[in-house]
C-alpha cells in the first residue's frame, strides 16, 4: 500500500516486463538511455545475422534492470536460427524465462566445472557454462559486470553458433555511433513467443 513498486502475489516486488519495442535506431537510443545493465551485442555480428528485437524488464523509476537483444540468421546446420543475449541484475529472471526455466537464475552449481565457452569484452574473457535448456534451446550462462549474462539459442542445434561468437560490445559505450550500423530484420518470433503473458 505504501510503495509504488510493481508487486507479484507470489514473488513480492518485481521488475515489470515491458512490451517489446519496435525495431529501429530510436529504440536503441531509448534502451541505451534507460539501461542499468549492459546492452550486449555480438560484434562483429555472425555472417548474415540481423537484430530482430529488444525486450526489457524495469520501469521508469528503476530503469531497465534486464535487457534482451534478439538476433536471427542462418543456422550452422541449415535453416534459420535465433539467439537472445541477455544482461540482467540478479533476481530479475528475464534470461531464465527465455531459457524456459522456472526460477530466476541458472541454478546452484551450474559453474562447478570449467567453462564451456568464453567470449571477449573490452579485453577480458567472460566465462560461460552450458545449462540444460532441454531439446528446444541451447543455453549458456555466466557473469559479467556484476550481472548475469545469458545466451539462448533456438532451436537447440543453433547452439553450435557459440563457437562463432568471439566478442560482445556494450551499446552504452557506442551511443550514436555503432548503433547506426546495426542491420534490422523482421521481429523475432522466438522473443515474442517466449515472453508472451503467462496464464
Amino acid at each position: 500500500m505504501w510503495t509504488s513498486a510493481w508487486l507479484c502475489d507470489a514473488h513480492g516486488p518485481v521488475a515489470p516486463l515491458r512490451r517489446i519495442r519496435p525495431l529501429g535506431d530510436s529504440t536503441v537510443d531509448l534502451l541505451v538511455k534507460s539501461a542499468e545493465v549492459p546492452v550486449w551485442m555480438p560484434w562483429p555480428l555472425p555472417a548474415g545475422w540481423v537484430v530482430t528485437g529488444f525486450a526489457e524488464a524495469g520501469d521508469d523509476r528503476s530503469g531497465a534492470l534486464g535487457i534482451a537483444v534478439a538476433l536471427s540468421g542462418p543456422a550452422p546446420l541449415g535453416g534459420v536460427g535465433e539467439m537472445a543475449i541477455v544482461a540482467e541484475d540478479p533476481g530479475i529472471g528475464l534470461g531464465a524465462r527465455l531459457a524456459g526455466f522456472d526460477g530466476s537464475d541458472p541454478g546452484s552449481g551450474f559453474d562447478a566445472g570449467p567453462p564451456d565457452a568464453k567470449i571477449r569484452h573490452d579485453g577480458h574473457e567472460i566465462a560461460l557454462w552450458s545449462v540444460d535448456g532441454g531439446t528446444e534451446r541451447a543455453v549458456y550462462a555466466g557473469e559479467a559486470n556484476s550481472c548475469w549474462m545469458w545466451i539462448v539459442f533456438n532451436p537447440a542445434d543453433v547452439g553450435v553458433q557459440i563457437c562463432e561468437l568471439k566478442a560482445v560490445i556494450d551499446l552504452r559505450d557506442h551511443q550514436g555511433g555503432l548503433s547506426r550500423q546495426l542491420p534490422f530484420g523482421a521481429p523475432s518470433p522466438f522473443l515474442a513467443s517466449a515472453l508472451r503473458p503467462m496464464d
